[in-house]
């Protein structure tokens, strides 16, 4: 897997802001009210596209900054950072419902347990997880 891959995204002035496509990326779209506000979450978009075609394995195709956009719409060369994404995709917390007798957290609360740090230090001891 690349560390970076760079597409060019369409950007289309509306009333307020701008949509955003990639071309080379059909389904991958977003918007912003301003022009920083829509570069920034072209990037978010290319990297959360780009990161569920490597999960689902299919195959990225190879950027092309020569891409032809309408007329009126400016074209801008995004670079989604894959490995410092990849990174914040896997230590993203993930909410968890789970069950516990209501005496076991009462007396849980009332010992200021946390219970989510004492579930993921319990998980690491059954996995085998060091620090």
């Amino acid at each position: 897997m690349k560390s970076k891959y760079t597409f060019v995204a369409s950007f289309h002035p509306e009333v307020i802001g701008y949509s955003v496509e990639f071309p080379q990326l059909p389904g991958c779209y977003t918007q912003g009210d301003t022009f920083d506000e829509a570069v920034k979450m072209a990037t978010e978009a290319l990297s959360l596209h780009l990161y569920g075609m490597e999960k689902d394995n299919d195959p990225i195709p190879e950027e092309d900054v020569q891409i032809t956009v309408e007329q009126g719409d400016i074209a801008v060369a995004i670079t989604a950072w894959m490995q410092v994404f990849r990174e914040e995709m896997r230590s993203k917390a993930v909410k968890k419902t789970l069950t516990i007798p209501s005496w076991m957290n009462e007396a849980g609360e009332e010992a200021g347990i946390n219970f989510s740090q004492l579930l993921q230090a319990a998980i690491r001891e059954r996995l085998g997880i060091q620090q």
